[in-house]
């Protein structure tokens, strides 16, 4: 499965199409980068291409009138996310306005959800059954 890493560049334009929210937080993911809320992924960079999760209606709002992508490994995409017009990308006006409204969406569904629990890891030494 071929990993595309994002380049300074596309993680920077990925840092301002992500809101500037308290609860937010972007990791390094793979060689990429994922912001997320509650402990939950809303947007993350994948090579040069954002995907956001929306809700069930936004999500084919978006689908329905732009030409997104696929968001992650082609032969595995990854299910409820969608990836922001290529095109986009291509038009260089350094604005973003629409990737940052659809982030902004994703930001809001996404923090609607219940807050992910941290997993539990095994102490040291004890034997998992």
């Amino acid at each position: 499965m071929e990993m595309p890493k994002a380049t300074e560049e596309d993680k920077e334009r990925f840092r301002r199409v992500v809101p500037d929210h308290p609860g937010v937080v972007v990791k390094p993911m793979f060689g990429n980068l994922g912001a997320f809320v509650n402990g939950n992924m809303f947007a993350g960079l994948f090579g040069s291409t954002i995907g956001v999760k929306l809700s069930r209606e936004d999500r084919e709002l978006l689908e329905s009138s732009e030409r997104t992508v696929p968001f992650g490994p082609a032969e595995r995409p990854m299910g409820g996310y969608t990836g922001l017009p290529d095109v986009w990308n291509e038009e260089g006006d350094g604005d973003d306005t629409r990737a940052r409204a659809w982030a902004g969406k994703a930001l809001a569904y996404v923090a609607s959800l219940p807050p992910k629990e941290p997993k539990e890891r095994p102490k040291a030494g004890k034997v998992q059954p």
